[in-house]
């Protein structure tokens, strides 16, 4: 009997931390609609929002060839600081168009700008995806790798074993997880570390307390002006984050 008890006992524990372990997960994404989610860009740009849009379980931006617009972008409606993200990215090699997972950001509606920093995602040359950029107006640079202006990231900055999979080639999705969590944002593709970055002096400097980013802020997804941009997103989940938390 004694027995008995002590093993319903371990398995009530274990089902417990089963429980909080995926409590501890927010998802951000649905599945089914924008829900939580608000499309932001300049005014010429309104009749363009329907570029983002959900099909088959996934966030989809489709542009079509020749779009004349802007950066057009999908940002979450709630703020955070300290979290680990993570998502499923799928691309396609016939895509020219850029990309990237905004974090800790906001966007100015009078100046059409969205401030803060971001992780790369750019299909026509995969090597890049993961690397961090600040979108901040007075930054606007790379910030991992520092290849210092107005000098632009190459092939050769690109972690070894870095991988990417475009799905007109390979189907598969990509997982990025992205790692917040003071003035410190890391990153990770296909489990692969390629961004490390420590922004203190910079992503809580004047600029970037005068927008209100760098630290706190929307989670966004991009889609760049100029050139034709095919990409889905899907399970999108966040855990926020405490100060003893060193690692994702």
């Amino acid at each position: 009997m004694q027995l008995c008890r002590i093993a319903l006992l371990l398995l009530f524990c274990s089902l417990s931390l089963d429980r909080l372990s995926a409590a501890e997960w927010l998802s951000l994404f649905n599945g089914r609609d924008l829900e939580g989610w608000v499309v932001r860009c300049r005014p010429q740009d309104h009749d363009k929002q329907g570029y983002w849009k959900v099909e088959d379980g996934a966030i989809v931006a489709e542009t079509p060839v020749g779009s004349k617009h802007h950066y057009i972008w999908l940002l979450t409606v709630g703020e955070y600081d300290d979290f680990e993200l993570r998502l499923k990215v799928q691309t396609f090699a016939s895509s020219t168009g850029n990309s990237g997972v905004q974090v800790r950001s906001r966007y100015d509606e009078a100046a059409g700008w969205l401030d803060g920093p971001q992780v790369d995602i750019h299909p026509p040359g995969p090597w890049r995806c993961g690397f961090l950029y600040d979108e901040t107006r007075e930054a606007k640079i790379w910030l991992d790798p520092d290849v210092g202006p107005p000098a632009n990231a190459r092939p050769e900055h690109a972690p070894k074993g870095w991988k990417w999979f475009h799905a007109d080639q390979e189907e598969r999705w990509n997982e990025l997880r992205i790692f917040c969590l003071g003035t410190r944002i890391k990153t990770t593709v296909n489990g692969v570390a390629v961004a490390d970055y420590d922004g203190k002096g910079r992503l809580d400097d004047a600029a970037h307390r005068l927008h209100n980013v760098g630290v706190v802020g929307h989670i966004g997804l991009q889609i760049h002006p100029g050139q034709q941009l095919s990409i889905r997103f899907k399970e999108i989940k966040l855990r926020k984050l405490s100060k003893e938390d060193t690692n994702p």
